[in-house]
């Protein structure tokens, strides 16, 4: 596919059209245009971001593609399952996006970003877009725009969404709240990790993929396979009759992908045809709703300069050992209570 008319001399934001075009071409340089105008804090970004994901939901207001998450500790081998997984997928006539999530440093807030050179395969083949986005500081595998990148990869045609998170293993149940299915990627082994494993966590899982089933880690593969199939049979899933299913795979031989594409079919259906997969979706932008209201208000009010000054006099009294952060805490709610917020930012 050959880019739209751009020039790297010429930087200047296109108008609507553009990028709706683009979009609906499934343009991938086009895509990722989009991308970094909703990843941008500038506020002309911004205003462009919201108009046109409003024109997307009101073009197509339903989308028909399956959002499935990657997710598993580190050592897993989940970017090499992807690159397997992913290929297959496209083998059976899917367009696949995948955004993987890296881990950003709490020290430089830098980030690695190194998924994609591990998907050689998929990196480039026809059909397939791959995005690496770092973390940043947010919690529970994914990023502050995954939501909103995943609705312009379905607005550019692609049907079968994959988010591989950052691999915190404890961490990674927010990941449900934007997809329809979890894969749940072990390694030969893991059965011993179970206790470690948040409850939520394991409540969220759909598949068991037990990853690197070659060479001398078959028997422990299989070994693990058992002890997770009698480990998982305990949690009652939300879908009725669906017991949670634990493949045996190894990605390096390109071998067993074919049960996990039939376990993935067959949970698609019967989520659909049972109603779960519908109500699940609305109750996902509902909470995605409800979470993003204390950090849109935390900035509000922060923009308020007066308000601001109190709060970095909180900080500064911190700071000085003058209070400690639970009496910080309450101050801060009487501030809230008491502040004059007709008052524009004075």
């Amino acid at each position: 596919m050959s880019p739209p008319p751009y020039s790297h001399r010429n930087k200047k934001t296109k108008d609507l059209s553009y990028y709706l075009n683009g979009l609906a071409e499934s343009n991938t340089f086009v895509l990722a245009e989009v991308i970094t105008l909703i990843e941008s804090t500038r506020e002309d970004h911004q205003v462009l971001a919201s108009t046109i994901l409003t024109n997307l939901f009101e073009q197509n207001p339903k989308t028909e593609s399956l959002r499935i998450a990657i997710t598993g500790s580190p050592g897993a081998g989940k970017s090499t399952f992807i690159d397997y997984f992913g290929c297959s997928l496209l083998q059976k006539g899917h367009k696949v996006a995948v955004l993987t999530i890296d881990p950003s440093s709490n020290s430089s807030r830098g980030s690695i970003l190194g998924d994609k050179t591990r998907m050689e395969q998929l990196s480039v083949s026809e059909g397939a877009y791959i995005r690496p986005t770092a973390s940043g500081n947010l919690l529970g595998g994914i990023a502050a725009h995954t939501k909103e990148t995943i609705l312009l990869c379905e607005a550019a045609g692609f049907d079968r969404i994959i988010i591989e998170t950052v691999g915190v293993g404890q961490n990674e149940a927010e990941v449900s709240y934007i997809t329809d299915i979890n894969l749940f990627i072990l390694q030969p082994g893991a059965g011993d990790d179970l206790q470690g494993i948040k409850r939520g966590v394991l409540e969220n899982i759909d598949i068991a993929v037990v990853n690197k089933s070659d060479g001398d880690m078959k028997d422990l593969a299989v070994e693990t396979v058992r002890h997770y199939t009698q480990s998982l049979a305990f949690f009652r899933h939300a879908l009725q009759n669906w017991h949670i299913p634990v493949h045996q795979i190894s990605s390096l031989e390109k071998r067993g992908v074919e049960q996990i594409l039939q376990s993935l079919d067959f949970f698609e259906n019967e989520s659909k045809k049972q109603g779960l997969f519908y109500v699940k979706r609305k109750e996902q932008e509902l909470k995605w709703f409800e979470k993003q209201i204390p950090s849109l208000f935390w900035e509000w009010v922060m923009a308020k300069t007066s308000f601001k000054e109190s709060v970095d006099t909180l900080k500064k009294e911190i700071e000085n050992r003058q209070l400690n952060g639970v009496l910080a805490v309450r101050l801060y709610k009487n501030l809230i209570e008491n502040f004059d917020w007709t008052k524009n930012g004075s």
